[in-house]
């Protein structure tokens, strides 16, 4: 579908909530750039966890920054360094420090600036998920949605998606990391996660990826 007006789409929420898969859906509907912030930290966690880069050592994280390329793709593929590592960046050792990773607040400022240059660049407009997109972000962003679920239903979520990928991690264990990593989150000062004042809430719990895409979908043509 063709836009004449440029829309940016900010999609916040706790860890698998969903918004990922909802965000790409909705942005290749409206026919804009799908930007996965989270996938960024996921990068940066996995370069630090190669080169043992410790999650408490902001300057040794920020330095890094200065000497890593991220980039996303179109088709949702992430690469660091010129390498593929959409697959990677999902495991649990990554998960693991994706949160502590994203805390520090140079940390995030690099990040948030690449982020807003990057939805600037779009033409037709941007669909951004992440944990602060409407709070920091993306402040102007036209339709903001803070999506949640149930730490029961997301763990589920994550143990389905973790199974087609061969990941065989416990639901019991997947649930007590989506607790602490829901803690961490709210609890990390800058870009902690938070509702917009103007963000709508959506809890997903009870419903389906295609009547979560429609839901945001016919909410954005209210603003055309």
């Amino acid at each position: 579908m063709e836009t004449n007006k440029k829309l940016v789409i900010a999609i916040d929420g706790p860890g698998a909530a969903g918004k990922s898969t909802v965000a790409k859906l909705v942005a290749k509907k409206l026919n804009l750039t799908y930007i996965d912030t989270g996938a960024m930290y996921r990068s940066l966690g996995l370069y630090a966890l190669r080169n043992n880069i410790e999650v408490t050592d902001v300057d040794g994280l920020v330095n890094a920054l200065n000497k890593i390329d991220i980039y996303l793709d179109q088709q949702g593929r992430v690469f660091l360094n010129g390498e593929d590592v959409s697959l990677e960046i999902r495991g649990e050792a990554v998960t693991r420090v994706a949160s502590p990773v994203s805390a520090p607040r140079p940390v995030r400022e690099i990040l948030v600036k690449k982020q807003q240059e990057l939805a600037h660049k779009s033409e037709n407009g941007v669909v951004m998920d992440g944990r602060d997109i409407g709070t920091v972000v993306l402040t102007d962003a036209n339709l903001k949605i803070y999506q949640i679920a149930s730490s029961a239903v997301r763990a589920k979520r994550r143990y389905e998606e973790n199974l087609k990928k061969g990941i065989t991690t416990p639901l019991e264990q997947i649930e007590k990391e989506i607790a602490h990593r829901d803690y961490l989150d709210m609890n990390k000062g800058y870009g902690s996660l938070k509702k917009a004042e103007d963000a709508i809430e959506l809890d997903t719990s009870d419903m389906s990826i295609e009547e979560v895409v429609n839901f945001i979908y016919n909410k954005a043509l209210e603003l055309m």
